[in-house]
């Protein structure tokens, strides 16, 4: 009997630990639920996060990849938008800041700065004094002459000097048409002599051109002199001649456009028997154009006949109308040595700076007339005048 109890009891026992075994009550279970209901937990944030990342995606200024040029394009684009903001303010307010000077706070390119223009209303004026003899006299001062500008006394004298070493740019222009081919060899080699002492290099400067119905320009500016030979030597002669055309083209294309860092001379030495027949523009046209371009223009006859001829007369009006002088050699052996008078007066120039009285940008021709105190002992020679800029 005791031993059948104690086999039912461990019957029982050993029943009851399987169950227990069985049970989800058991202590070394929860493990299980525990990580699963966490693994739950955790994919709601991972999917949430996911989610986010997923919607905020398209804000992001992810960068796209290089293959795809459209999304290189709009990337340019966006930085580049900021940038135009920015710079209109600054070339807007550009003008303003002339007068008070620049904010120190802004930031200004050099595009903004090469808009920056002052208008100056000053005049330059390249004169020349000779005696009742001829000779040149360059020993006055500023107290010697009277200054009219539209016949009104400047409102103020800027600069009075001598001006023997201001940089030169020249321009020769020689007749090469028919009408001068018996004497054209001795005129090239005396305008050769002429640029070889007057153009100091790395100074001054000039050009050579040669006409006949056209303009041709066989050597441009420089101050190699041995070039400028050249370009005189080039020249053949033929055709009809287009003499105002040339002076026209050589003032507006040449001297008007040549860049300057100062102050001045410009000069044209007109080499022609003032006959033209094939010009488009006219005689005061081409005066008109070297006064803008404030050329004084000399001029060399080449009649040599002994008597003053119609074209004679138009190469006096040319010269007289810009400063200069006219020339008439008796005989070609002669035009050398007006090269030479020239050259003489080239270095015995005054220069004169002002500001004009009741100065309007009208685009209207200024009268200047100056004048020596001792006008019966002293002769000025200069520009009669000049056009007025425009609005």
């Amino acid at each position: 009997m005791k031993v059948g109890r104690i086999l039912s009891l461990a019957v029982v026992v050993l029943l009851s630990a399987m169950m227990a075994a069985q049970s989800p009550d058991a202590q070394d279970l929860p493990p299980a639920p525990s990580a699963a209901k966490q693994q739950q937990q955790a994919s709601p944030t991972s999917t949430s996060t996911t989610d986010k990342a997923a919607a905020s995606a398209p804000t992001t200024p992810t960068p796209e990849p290089a293959p795809q040029p459209s999304s290189t394009t709009q990337g340019a684009a966006v930085e580049e938008t900021p940038k135009t903001k920015e710079t209109k303010p600054l070339t807007a307010a550009a003008p303003d800041s002339r007068e008070g000077g620049a904010d120190p706070g802004s930031v200004s390119s050099d595009s903004d700065i090469a808009t920056i223009r002052r208008t100056v209303n000053e005049v330059n004026v390249v004169f020349t004094v000779t005696d009742k003899h001829g000779h040149y006299v360059r020993d006055l001062k500023q107290d010697d002459f009277n200054v009219l500008d539209d016949k009104k006394a400047p409102r103020e004298i800027r600069t009075f000097h001598r001006e023997t070493d201001l940089p030169l740019q020249v321009g020769l222009l020689i007749d090469a048409s028919n009408s001068v081919r018996d004497r054209f060899r001795f005129e090239q080699e005396a305008a050769i002599e002429f640029l070889n002492q007057l153009i100091r290099p790395g100074y001054d400067k000039a050009f050579v051109i040669g006409f006949d119905t056209t303009p041709e320009v066989t050597q441009d500016f420089t101050d190699n002199t041995e070039l400028l030979s050249r370009g005189v030597r080039a020249l053949r002669a033929g055709g009809g001649t287009a003499m105002y055309d040339a002076l026209y083209f050589a003032c507006r294309d040449k001297l008007l456009k040549a860049p300057r860092a100062g102050p001045v001379r410009r000069a044209v030495i007109l080499l022609s028997d003032g006959q033209d027949n094939q010009s488009r523009v006219t005689r005061e046209e081409a005066i008109e154009m070297s006064q803008r371009a404030e050329v004084i223009v000399y001029t060399i006859s080449t009649n040599i006949s002994g008597i003053k001829q119609s074209g004679d007369k138009v190469l006096e009006r040319i010269a007289e109308a810009t400063g200069g002088r006219a020339f008439f050699p008796f005989q070609m052996t002669d035009v050398a040595n007006e090269f030479a008078a020239i050259q003489d007066e080239l270095r015995s120039q005054y220069l004169l700076a002002y500001i004009p009285d009741d100065f309007q940008h009208d685009g209207r021709y200024r009268t200047i007339e100056i004048v020596a105190h001792q006008k019966k002992q002293f002769h000025v020679r200069a520009r009669r005048g000049y056009f007025a800029p425009s609005k």
